[in-house]
């Protein structure tokens, strides 16, 4: 009698080329590291294990890829003037998203 593979199931990781197994709390990992990786604040062996990670998972890839792309226009963009009264609007609508959670 075999048995039926049911949704819960999860297939095993496979490691890839570069002896990296992915599993989807690898990407979780990245992206909480994701703001300091880009600025390049890491320490190596951590920028090494996000580019390996990257190497085995294309999707990170091409999030990354297109993150560092828009901070490098935001980088080169001028800020957009704001009046006094749009700076207490953020500021309040800031405060209030902060005290929903």
């Amino acid at each position: 009698m075999t048995k039926k593979k049911t949704a819960t199931q999860r297939k095993p990781s496979k490691p890839s080329s570069h002896g990296h197994s992915h599993r989807q709390g690898d990407c979780v990992n990245l992206l909480r590291q994701l703001s300091a990786y880009i600025d390049d604040e890491l320490p190596s062996d951590v920028c090494t294990e996000i580019r390996r990670h990257m190497g085995a998972c294309p999707n990170c890839e091409v999030f990354i890829a297109s993150l560092q792309h828009t901070v490098t226009l935001c980088r080169h963009r001028p800020a957009p003037p704001l009046t006094s009264a749009d700076r207490k609007n953020m500021r309040r609508a800031i405060l209030d998203a902060a005290n929903a959670q």
